[in-house]
């Protein structure tokens, strides 16, 4: 309940105090390449139940039709607004949204696609049992993922073998350690990490 309360609160007030922010990112996607100002993406969440994540667009409409891995400065589908939007999180902040109405908390495993969830063991599905969100311990490990897939000749490869199964277990950690100390921890830890950047 108090995490929940605290969800609804962080977020209405982020929303509110970035909401110039979010008007003039979407507005300058909408104007540097066609298509809409927001992506929507199923992810899987608490319990194993699917649902619609909000992102800022990205990448060029239906790039996602040839998989949802995408590999930092090599992938050509992304846009070079989009490039700066990841770099510094940016696209992730309609995810604000996503907290608000419930589907997401600020601080949890963040949610995979279903084509990958599907490769989760019995051990990994334990991270379903709790609700996804925007940052965790493996959010702020794995801030440069982009950079170890572009590095890989093999970038699938690499993330489910290496990378999942690694970000999985920070999951993991995080929910042994779930509270309110460890929730402000790791907000704190990563806008400093956004800020190095």
């Amino acid at each position: 309940m108090i995490k929940r309360l605290f969800d609804i609160v962080f977020s209405f007030f982020s929303i509110l105090i970035l909401s110039p922010v979010l008007i003039v990112i979407s507005i300058i996607v909408l104007i540097t390449s066609k298509g809409g100002s927001f992506y929507r993406q199923v992810r899987v969440g608490k319990k194993e139940k699917e649902f619609i994540l909000y992102k800022f667009r990205s990448m060029r409409i239906g790039a996602d039709k040839s998989g949802p891995l995408t590999i930092g400065m090599r992938d050509n589908r992304i846009t070079k607004i989009g490039h700066f939007l990841r770099k510094y999180k940016l696209d992730e902040l309609p995810q604000l949204f996503n907290v608000l109405i419930g589907n997401m908390s600020i601080v949890g495993p963040r949610p995979e696609v279903p084509h990958y969830v599907a490769l989760y063991d019995t051990e990994q599905k334990k991270v379903l049992q709790v609700k996804p969100g925007l940052t965790d311990y493996a959010s702020i490990v794995y801030s440069e993922e982009n950079k170890l897939l572009e590095s890989s000749a093999t970038p699938e490869e690499t993330y489910i073998k290496k990378i999942m199964p690694a970000k999985l277990k920070l999951n993991m950690r995080y929910i042994n350690e779930m509270g309110l100390v460890t929730d402000m921890k790791i907000i704190f830890k990563t806008i400093g990490k956004i800020l190095r950047h």
